[in-house]
């Protein structure tokens, strides 16, 4: 019987230490006013999880739903900005 550990070497060539890229974290950081919008929009839910919504709820969701919105948008423009002046002709 053959043991796989011998060809554990070969399957992953390039060890992983565990921590992101400058890459990834430049990626995150052009992410992070999206990721915060998303956060709150999920807090506006959590809230209304247990009980009846009241007017002051709906007009949190509406809020936090239009924030996710522009913030999508922005990062959309923001991406294709980015590709655009890179010159992919």
């Amino acid at each position: 019987m053959k043991s796989i550990a011998a060809l554990q070497a070969v399957v992953t060539a390039v060890p992983f230490d565990g921590e992101p890229s400058a890459a990834e974290l430049d990626a995150i950081d052009a992410e992070m006013p999206l990721i915060a919008a998303e956060i709150d929009l999920l807090d506006a839910e959590i809230i209304t999880l247990d009980r009846t919504p009241t007017m002051l709820d709906a007009r949190r969701m509406r809020r936090a739903v239009g924030r996710v919105l522009d913030e999508r948008r922005a990062l959309a423009n923001r991406t294709a900005a980015t590709v655009q002046a890179g010159g992919a002709a």
